[in-house]
């Protein structure tokens, strides 16, 4: 079946579920990957269960916390 993971067409075999495309995807910290098919959020406890099919869009987001460090607003002096 053909897949298109981050803007890529992959091919990849039939039946193949979500945690196995976050490990053949090598997928950083999947723990912490929000993920969406055909633009919908696939919920956390559903991962194990969800089954990918031909045509498939999937997206892995990352979300970001922090700010700069050592940045600082201007100060009158």
């Amino acid at each position: 079946m053909t897949i298109t993971v981050a803007g890529n067409k992959k091919e990849y075999e039939d039946g193949l579920k979500l945690p196995v495309l976050l490990e053949k995807e090598d997928v950083e910290s999947p723990e912490y990957v929000t993920v969406t098919i055909n633009d919908e959020f696939v919920k956390r406890e559903d991962f194990d269960t969800t089954v990918l099919k031909d045509g498939d869009v999937v997206e892995f987001l990352y979300f970001m916390g922090g700010g700069a460090a050592g940045w600082h607003l201007p100060t009158n002096s």
